[in-house]
């Protein structure tokens, strides 16, 4: 009888352990959701990402966050529960990355992902020259903050990583900005020389010297080549040279009529809407906002009642969904005002639209709101200029 009783028991205990084992991963779920709610519910803008595991029997939280208060409010309501954890969670910046917690894009065009892995979502791009800051290392792909604030992955082989002190010799050195729509780094100072990287409009270089009508230039990644001295501009002097007004805004933006359009993208090569936005800012000495549901936040607010209202050339165009009594505001599009009832956006490709009804190019999208950015560079929320931006100088 006794020996039928002992696997009764045994069963009974793995059970019970089983059901533990739930309630504690679920109590935990639940706490740790509550917590993202609070000070982290926006992955674009901050990292929260505590993960539980069972180690030889004991509960360990391992993971990383950027928010050391999320984890000490996490400890605090675990413990409050009596769900008694190891903790190896790690705060952001890595200490492992031993200081060098900056770097500088060194391809042309680089895709940052949402997860680190190439078959995540991309969710957006960065062009050479680009200062990040680095959070942390996984396998082959760097956590970053964009100049932006945005958090995502780059593969290492995207940027080259610096300490700080790297980067503010970078940041002092005789830079040049290339000025073209599209431009090849060469290895010597001719037409038929072996290429070493592509560039594209934004792209930014230390110069390394000249050499008849080629410039000497040197790549983030460290490697020396040449580019004709028609493609660059010396960086300091293009950034004098901006004055975002509505008409330059505007021509930048009539430039890339055609370009086709890509999710995620933001630069010359393909983009979406916001990252269009994005880069026709950029190139007129603005940093502003990456996706349209944050830059519907940048700026003053404009009516849209009536319209066209109250809106000017240069104003941005938000569309999408009105909030309702049953539902919040959904911005799910973006595109830069004309006058004259019309506006260029990139869907599809880059084009216009006319926004007044029974035109043969009407746009139906629904327009939920307006933001005027001009002359509001340093004076509001998510919208600096580069000049005054402490990563380019």
């Amino acid at each position: 009888m006794k020996r039928l009783l002992i696997p009764a028991i045994i069963a009974l205990m793995m059970i019970q352990s089983c059901g533990s084992t739930d309630s504690f991963q679920e109590q935990f779920d639940s706490i740790s959701n509550e917590i993202k709610a609070q000070y982290a519910p926006d992955r674009r803008d901050k990292c929260y990402e505590p993960i539980l595991k069972d180690v030889d029997g004991q509960k360990v939280l391992y993971g990383s966050t950027t928010e050391q208060e999320a984890k000490d409010a996490l400890l605090a309501a675990l413990s409050e529960k009596g769900l008694n954890v190891l903790d190896s969670m790690t705060v952001l910046p890595d200490p492992k990355l031993e200081g060098k917690t900056w770097a500088v894009v060194s391809h042309s065009v680089a895709n940052v992902r949402y997860e680190a892995n190439y078959s995540s979502e991309m969710a957006t791009q960065l062009l050479m020259g680009t200062p990040v800051q680095v959070l942390e290392k996984r396998s082959y792909w760097y956590r970053i903050v964009t100049p932006e604030g945005y958090h995502a992955w780059v593969t290492v082989g995207s940027v080259q990583r610096m300490d700080e002190q790297e980067l503010n010799a970078w940041k002092a050195s005789d830079r040049l900005i290339i000025t073209t729509y599209y431009t090849l780094f060469r290895e010597k100072a001719d037409l038929t020389s072996q290429v070493i990287s592509d560039g594209v409009w934004g792209n930014i270089v230390e110069k390394a010297g000249e050499q008849g009508s080629y410039f000497k230039v040197k790549i983030p990644n460290g490697k020396i080549a040449f580019i004709p001295k028609k493609d660059a501009t010396p960086f300091n002097s293009w950034i004098a040279s901006r004055k975002p007004t509505a008409e330059n805004i505007i021509a930048t933006g009539e430039a890339f009529m055609g370009f086709p359009y890509l999710w995620a993208g933001t630069s010359i090569k393909a983009m979406d809407c916001s990252g269009f936005v994005k880069t026709v800012l950029f190139l007129n000495g603005m940093i502003t906002r990456r996706d349209a549901s944050q830059q519907a936040k940048v700026g003053d607010d404009v009516s849209v009642e009536n319209f066209p209202g109250d809106l000017i050339p240069g104003d941005l165009l938000f569309f999408g969904r009105k909030a309702t009594e049953e539902r919040g505001e959904r911005i799910t599009h973006v595109g830069i005002y004309l006058g004259e009832g019309r506006f260029i956006h990139a869907a599809t490709n880059v084009h216009t639209n006319s926004l007044i009804p029974d035109t043969e190019d009407f746009y139906d999208g629904t327009l939920v709101r307006a933001r005027r950015v001009l002359n509001k560079a340093d004076e509001v929320p998510g919208l600096i200029s580069i000049a005054k931006h402490p990563w380019y100088f």
